[in-house]
């Protein structure tokens, strides 16, 4: 791995995930991350956090958000969005739970990005004020303005496009 690749800094969470009652003839229950901790605790995965109004809070395990200096003009439009998130990544797991704690970002692409593989339960969670402090002191230390530069594009030549029709025997 190159060492741009590798993140500046890595911030350790605890997610927390609610299990719900399912309104459904083809489950049993629902399951989603609920929340963030700002530190990793010293509990065991799965532990049983509190039970409230037909639901049970586990805390699920520990991830890292992990943050890269090329990332930053995604987190800071994280930050500015009104409502700062982490995305949270729940895999299907074998064993006495249906469900690993995969990842944590606080890049909202990347967060989006793991719902390409479809089994994942990906949730945006409001992002803990202790985080938000460290990921907007991120951003204003590594954070370097990008100038866009737009292609431009070549004029199209008629005679190869009439060329290319002819080519392929189809008259």
């Amino acid at each position: 791995m190159s060492p741009a690749a590798l993140p500046l800094v890595r911030i350790p969470v605890g997610i927390v995930v609610g299990r719900y009652k399912a309104d459904s003839p083809w489950t049993d229950f629902v399951w989603r991350a609920v929340a963030v901790l700002p530190d990793e605790p010293d509990t065991k995965p799965w532990t049983v956090l509190r039970e409230e109004g037909g639901g049970t809070l586990f805390y699920a395990g520990s991830a890292a958000v992990d943050l890269y200096s090329s990332e930053t003009a995604r987190y800071r439009d994280n930050l500015a969005s009104g409502s700062p998130s982490i995305w949270t990544v729940l895999s299907p797991a074998e064993g006495a739970w249906p469900y690993s704690v995969a990842a944590a970002t606080a890049d909202p692409a990347e967060g989006e990005a793991f719902t390409e593989a479809g089994a994942n339960l990906v949730e945006a969670v409001p992002m803990p004020e202790l985080l938000r402090e460290q990921i907007e002191s991120f951003v204003a230390e590594h954070h370097v303005e990008r100038e866009f530069f737009k292609r431009k594009r070549r004029k199209a030549d008629p005679e190869a496009l009439a060329r290319r029709q002819h080519e392929g025997g189809h008259e």
